[in-house]
This record gives C-alpha cells, structure tokens and sequence, in this order.
C-alpha cells in the first residue's frame, strides 16, 4: 500500500490558474480606469461651474447658475447639410 498524499495539483494547472486570474485582474482594472476617465469631463466642468457660481448665497440662485453655466459649456455639435445639387455645404 502506497500511502501517497497528493495535496498539490500539478504545475501546468497552477500556471493556468495564475494566469487566468491575471487576465481577470486586468480586465476589472482596465474597466474601472476606462469608467473614471469617461465620467472625468463632465465632473470637471461641474467643478468648474461650482467654482464660477460661488458668489451666489442661495442654493437655488447658485443652481440656476450652474444649470446656466453648463447649458452655456455643452459641447456644440455641428451638423453638415448638403444640398443634392451639390452647390454648397452650410454650417447651422
């Protein structure tokens, strides 16, 4: 009778394991940094418009500030039209 305890798996096995945890790892971390750099623009003009209102001693006054503020910073998208004739192409 061979009394052999066999507690460790094999080292191909644990490479894997190891491997596949570091894989994860970075997916959550990538995830995480991808996340905080998408919600980093907005929470600075936030800031900035916090900063821009700080005169006002009513919260409602300094929120319709703010609300003023960062209607007047959105970003402006511009649409192309252009005509079918092919004549010009106008900005609006």
């Amino acid at each position: 009778m061979s009394a052999r305890l066999n507690f460790a798996p094999g080292s191909t096995l644990t490479v894997a394991t190891a491997a596949l945890a570091t894989v994860i790892a970075f997916a959550i971390l990538w995830g995480v940094v991808t996340l905080f750099q998408s919600r980093g623009a907005p929470m600075e003009r936030l800031a900035a418009a916090e900063r821009a209102c700080a005169q006002y001693v009513y919260l409602s006054e300094r929120q319709a500030c703010m609300n003023e503020w960062l209607a007047a910073s959105q970003p402006r998208i511009v649409a192309l039209e252009t005509q079918s004739a092919g004549t010009s192409t106008t900005k609006q």
